[in-house]
C-alpha cells in the first residue's frame, strides 16, 4: 500500500514539474497583456500638411519602409485624417453609407493591437503581442506565394479596417451591406493615403488576408468583416 501511495505522489510531483514551464509562460503572457495600456493621442494639427494636388501627385503604393518608429504626432494625425471627428455633431472625416459609421480602425503595433476610439481620441488595447505579420492569407492563395507576400511587410504599424454591417440602417440584404462596407473602407483608406503622401509616410493598401485567422485572434462577431489592411511607416531612405 505504501509503495503504491509513494508511486502516486512521485507521479503527481513529476507531472507538476513538467507543467511548471508552461504555467510560467502563460503567466508571463497574462502579465504582459495586463501591462498593455491605452495610448492617449494628440489633438490633430488641422493646419499642417501640403496642398491637396501635391499630395495626390505623390500618392503611391510603397513596398519598403524605414526602421523608424512612427511618432505620436504623426500617428495621431493619421488616425484623425482616416476616421476622426471633424464636426461638433460627431460626424467623421470619412463618409459612410446611411451614416452607419460601420468602420472600426485597428492599429497593429509591435507590442499589441489597439482599437481607435475617435470620440475619446485614444487607442484602446485589444490584445498584446506582435500580430503585424499574422493576418494570414486567403485559402485560395498558394502558400509559398503567400509567405513571400507576408515577408514583404516590414512597416512600423499595420492598420486593419473592419466593417460591422449590423450598423447599416434600412436593413438591406447582406450582399448590399457588404458592397457598402467595401465602399466605406475604401473612403477611409483614401484619407489614409492622402495623409501619408502629405506627411512623408509610406503605405500600401492590401486586400489579401485570412478572414478566419483574424476573426479568431480579434474575436470578431459574425457581422464584423475585415476589409483592408494597410502597412504604414516612414519612407525608406
Amino acid at each position: 500500500m505504501c509503495e503504491k501511495l509513494c508511486h502516486r505522489i512521485f507521479s503527481s510531483l513529476k507531472n507538476l514539474l513538467l507543467l511548471m514551464p508552461i504555467l510560467f509562460i502563460f503567466s508571463i503572457g497574462y502579465v504582459h497583456a495586463q501591462e498593455l495600456k491605452p495610448i492617449k493621442l494628440m489633438d490633430p494639427d488641422k493646419k499642417g500638411g501640403m496642398p491637396l494636388m501635391e499630395a495626390l501627385s505623390l500618392r503611391a503604393s510603397e513596398h519598403s519602409w524605414s526602421d523608424k518608429e512612427i511618432s505620436l504626432k504623426d500617428l495621431s494625425n493619421l488616425l484623425w485624417a482616416a476616421y476622426g471627428i471633424n464636426r461638433p455633431n460627431g460626424k467623421r472625416t470619412a463618409s459612410t453609407a446611411t451614416d452607419a459609421r460601420d468602420i472600426d480602425v485597428y492599429v497593429f503595433r509591435k507590442e499589441g493591437i489597439y482599437l481607435y476610439n475617435a470620440v475619446d481620441n485614444v487607442l484602446n488595447p485589444v490584445i498584446s503581442g506582435d500580430y503585424r505579420n499574422k493576418i494570414g492569407i486567403p485559402k485560395w492563395i498558394d502558400p509559398d506565394m503567400g509567405n513571400r507576400i507576408m515577408a514583404d511587410i516590414k512597416a512600423d504599424i499595420l492598420i486593419l479596417l473592419v466593417s460591422d454591417i449590423s450598423r447599416f440602417h434600412l436593413e438591406p440584404p447582406d450582399d448590399v451591406r457588404l458592397r457598402w462596407a467595401a465602399m466605406d473602407a475604401a473612403i477611409v483608406y483614401q484619407n489614409i493615403a492622402l495623409y501619408c503622401s502629405s506627411a512623408g509616410l509610406a503605405e500600401r493598401p492590401r486586400a489579401l488576408l485570412s478572414e478566419e485567422q483574424i476573426r479568431d485572434f480579434l474575436k470578431l462577431t459574425k457581422t464584423q468583416y475585415p476589409m483592408l489592411n494597410i502597412p504604414v511607416g516612414y519612407e525608406a531612405e
